[in-house]
């Protein structure tokens, strides 16, 4: 125990002396915090660090939405899903620049907006040389790609077969390439990497290939690696601060490998933990949120070394660091704190969801800086994103598989009768393992930081545990039969404003398709969001009324933006059907085998999903004269 805290205190020093001696370490924080406080711009993935998916700007509002139309559109080139949102930026070399990128093959469009009403192409970009098409049968779940980031004329993104390419924002020309993720591990990237201080910092997914999670931090002037930490094994391996988890030590302490030792046998080193969705960050605490992944394959008994449930949910089981927020040191890497929301995972609830990052009055402290997540285990959470202390955790969905989340604990208090263990033993869980949300990201009007705007999910499911045949990686590694049913026929998606200190829904919004698009709400008094038939909608933030709707040329899985340019506003969306839900109609499965795509052909062929249009777009509105 000695020598691992030695050898970890002396990695520490090493990687801060290398990080003091880089030239402008702050100043990709500065910019890209200086262009999130011009209302006019989107230069950021959720517009600003904290990923609140506001807008400030009040021109399109609750008096004139109705008069918001299709001012211009741009195909995609590509069929598969869209996720993620494109970005604008005011000046960019003297031009007001949109900047967008698309699923597989990843292709990115660059849009001169001088003439903001009739675009002008600037550059397209898409790598042709070394590409990896095996990339595409281990997405799980389809070829999606969550966007980009921008800073200092830079542009920079990641490709589902593995690389993350650094381009000059004003011609397109390469910067650096470098290969991040390798799918014949079952690593393949979907996310969108972010730029902190001096690095672009990166993960990937693979958790249903028998990938290992990692981070992963590279130097923006050259692509070279400055940190790599991996969500399980080791503590050598995993990385933590001297003062990891001080404030809550029943999560977990360094000193003992418990990213190792909570599996058993060497599981740990297909034990999944990919941080594959979004991440945030606090410049002022210098840290980044990045949140992690399923253990791994989904029959529960081969990652405990007992073999009961109640003998795997006592603590020495819980597969850390899946489903867990790491708060890591932006310099160094080092977890800081890390809260695991679903120990021993038994329903594949994949922790990543975005974590929000807002200052709220809470428990007696004024603008108190939090982290809100609303996760797919059916919980949304509020922590103390200074420690990791827990505040809040209420149910914002259907939840039978735990009671409640024990606030002194912060462990879920589970149900043994929706809790699948046994192998060959079907059991009934809400929600379904695409979670009460999947990916699709939540907005917030941080003035107003206890209302959150909301895409959720409303299935279940039966979930068969079966027997593992192989432990390779880079091969298809779920071993189990899961059936997803809506748990009200004709309801699949409710769009709600949820009070996260108190559990309130304050108003939702049925839909008879799943909302797998995420939310922008604005300083006009609306939220914009989009349904899985592709409706695009405007609504009172305050009332929940309906107030616009157009119908658009697929589904809607991306997150709307808006932005102010040549003295009007606009609102940009992806369309174009995807997603695990997405993947049976895109692939034409065969709708008679329930189990096809992890559970969702029945979802999709039980409610008509399969006569949707598919075919990618971006889509430009803003309001007639």
């Amino acid at each position: 125990m000695k020598k691992n805290k030695i050898t970890l205190c002396s990695m520490q020093a090493a990687i801060v002396a290398t990080a003091l001696t880089l030239p402008g370490v702050s100043l990709a924080n500065e910019e890209v915090v200086k262009l999130s406080q011009d209302p006019n711009q989107w230069p950021a993935i959720g517009r600003d660090y904290g990923l609140n998916r506001y807008s400030p700007l009040k021109d399109i509002n609750t008096k004139n939405v109705d008069k918001l139309n299709l001012i211009w559109s741009l195909s995609s080139s590509t069929l598969r899903g869209h996720e993620g949102q494109p970005l604008f930026i005011s000046d960019v070399g003297g031009k007001p620049m949109m900047f967008a990128v698309t699923a597989w093959p990843n292709i990115v469009w660059a849009l001169d907006l001088s003439n903001p009403d009739n675009y002008k192409i600037a550059w397209r970009y898409e790598k042709k040389t070394d590409r990896d098409e095996s990339a595409i049968p281990r997405a799980c779940c389809d070829v999606v790609n969550r966007g980009l980031s921008y800073v200092d004329g830079q542009v920079v993104f990641g490709t589902l077969d593995g690389y993350v390419i650094n381009l000059d924002a004003k011609t397109g020309k390469e910067n650096w390439v470098v290969k991040h993720a390798y799918p014949e591990h079952g690593e393949t990237q979907t996310t969108a990497p972010i730029i902190v201080n001096d690095k672009v910092i990166a993960g990937f997914g693979g958790d249903e290939f028998a990938a290992r999670g990692r981070l992963t931090a590279y130097n923006l002037k050259d692509g070279s690696v400055a940190w790599k930490w991996y969500s399980t094994g080791p503590d050598k391996d995993v990385g933590y601060a001297p003062d990891f988890n001080k404030a809550n030590p029943h999560y977990g302490t360094a000193g003992s490998d418990i990213g190792a030792t909570t599996y058993p046998r060497d599981e740990w080193k297909i034990g999944g933990g990919s941080p594959w969705a979004w991440y945030s960050f606090d410049p002022k605490l210098n840290l980044v949120y990045a949140s992690t992944g399923n253990p791994g394959h989904w029959s529960p008994s081969y990652r405990c070394g007992e073999d009961t449930h109640e003998k795997c949910n006592t603590g020495k089981w819980d597969n850390k660091w899946s489903m867990t927020i790491f708060a890591r040191d932006a310099d160094t890497g080092l977890a800081k704190w890390a809260y695991q929301m679903t120990p021993f995972d038994q329903w594949d609830y994949d922790g990543v969801n975005e974590n929000i990052l807002v200052n709220m009055d809470i428990d007696g402290q004024k603008n108190r800086p939090v982290l809100v997540h609303f996760d797919r285990n059916g919980f949304a959470y509020v922590l103390d994103r200074r420690d990791g202390t827990l505040l809040r955790a209420h149910k914002f969905v259907t939840v039978n598989w735990a009671e409640k989340v024990d606030l002194e604990t912060g462990r879920p208090v589970k149900v043994k009768k929706h809790s699948p263990f046994a192998i060959g033993v079907a059991t009934q869980a809400c929600p379904s393992a695409m979670g009460g949300k999947d990916q699709q990201p939540c907005a917030v009007d941080p003035n107003d930081p206890d209302y959150f705007y909301c895409p959720t999910n409303n299935w279940c499911m039966t979930d068969e545990p079966t027997e593992r045949t192989h432990t390779t990686q880079g091969t298809v590694y779920v071993f189990a039969n899961v059936h997803m049913k809506a748990e009200v026929p004709g309801v699949l998606g409710k769009f709600k404003k949820f009070n996260v200190k108190t559990g309130e829904t304050v108003w939702e919004i049925p839909d008879n398709y799943p909302n797998w698009g995420g939310a922008l709400v604005t300083g006009g008094g609306l939220v914009f969001y989009g349904s899985f038939d592709g409706d695009f909608r405007a609504i009172d933030r305050n009332t929940g009324k309906k107030l616009w709707e157009r119908r658009l040329g697929s589904g809607i899985i991306g997150n709307p933006i808006s932005f102010k340019t040549g003295g009007k506003q606009y609102i940009s969306v992806w369309s174009g059907m995807g997603g695990w839900v997405g993947l049976p109609p895109l692939l034409d499965l065969d709708k008679s085998d329930p189990y096809g795509a992890i559970g969702a052909t029945a979802i999709s062929a039980d409610n008509d999903m399969y006569k949707l249009p598919a075919g990618g777009t971006l889509y430009t509105f803003r309001l007639m004269d």
